[in-house]
C-alpha cells in the first residue's frame, strides 16, 4: 500500500458549525442620545482638522475651528464643545507662536517655535481621530478663555 493511498482512506474532517450567530450591526446613535452621531463626530473632526489651514494661511489656525464651531454650535452639542476646546488650543498656540517670534532676538525662540509647530501638529491630529471616536477629547496645556 502506497502513501497516498492511506491518505485517501482516512476520513475528513467536517469544519465545526459556529455556535452562536454573528452580532449583527449596532444602529448608529443619534445625536439626542448621550454619544454623538456620525453627522456630529464628521463635523467635530471638522472642528479640530481646520486648524491645519494655519500652516498655510495665516491665522487659518483661528479660523477654521472659529467657521466650524459658528456654523454648527447650536445644532449640535457635541460640535459645540469640540470647537470651543479645538479654538481655545489653537489661541494658546498663537499666543506661544508669537512669544517664540520674540524669543528669536535671543535665538532660544528658533528652537522653540519648532517645538509649538510640532506640538501643535500632533495634538491636532489626536484631537481629530478622538472627536471621530465620539470622545471627549481635551488638550494638554491649554489657556480655557472661551467657556
Amino acid at each position: 500500500m502506497s502513501e497516498s493511498d492511506d491518505q485517501n482512506n482516512q476520513p475528513e474532517a467536517q469544519p465545526a458549525e459556529p455556535t452562536t450567530p454573528p452580532p449583527s450591526p449596532e444602529p448608529e446613535p443619534s445625536s439626542g442620545g448621550n454619544e454623538p452621531g456620525s453627522e456630529e463626530r464628521t463635523w467635530a473632526l471638522f472642528a479640530h482638522l481646520s486648524a491645519l489651514i494655519g500652516f498655510v494661511i495665516p491665522f487659518g489656525n483661528l479660523i477654521g475651528p472659529l467657521i466650524v464651531w459658528q456654523v454648527k454650535k447650536n445644532e449640535m452639542p457635541f460640535v459645540d464643545e469640540q470647537g470651543k476646546e479645538a479654538l481655545n488650543f489653537q489661541i494658546t498656540v498663537t499666543l506661544a507662536a508669537i512669544v517664540c517670534f520674540i524669543l528669536m532676538f535671543v535665538l532660544i525662540g528658533v528652537f522653540l517655535i519648532f517645538v509649538v509647530g510640532i506640538a501643535a501638529l500632533v495634538l491636532t491630529i489626536i484631537a481629530g481621530i478622538k472627536a471621530n471616536n465620539g470622545e471627549h477629547y481635551q488638550y494638554p496645556l491649554t489657556w480655557r478663555i472661551i467657556s
